[in-house]
């Protein structure tokens, strides 16, 4: 399985609507726009904890920004493959 294939999974178990808004495949570094679905009533810490946690044990470095000023979307997240 490559990266965008995991961490579509990833994002998929969460069950979060995501965009990649930059995908670089050769230094394995991803952006990444997330928003909750329309009945998602989890606290938007709670969802980004629960993915910081598969993410960091799928071996991803994670830097989020939540509510970027930027994006139209509720969190923003940097993501690179160790």
């Amino acid at each position: 399985m490559n990266e965008r294939q995991l961490i579509q999974e990833i994002l998929n178990t969460i069950d979060i609507l995501y965009e990649f808004k930059n995908a670089d495949e050769d230094t394995k570094e991803y952006t990444l726009l997330l928003t909750r679905q329309d009945n998602d009533t989890r606290e938007l810490a709670t969802v980004n904890s629960e993915m910081k946690r598969y993410f960091q044990e799928a071996n991803f470095t994670y830097d989020e920004t939540l509510n970027p000023s930027d994006d139209k979307a509720e969190i923003k997240v940097d993501i690179a493959r160790k």
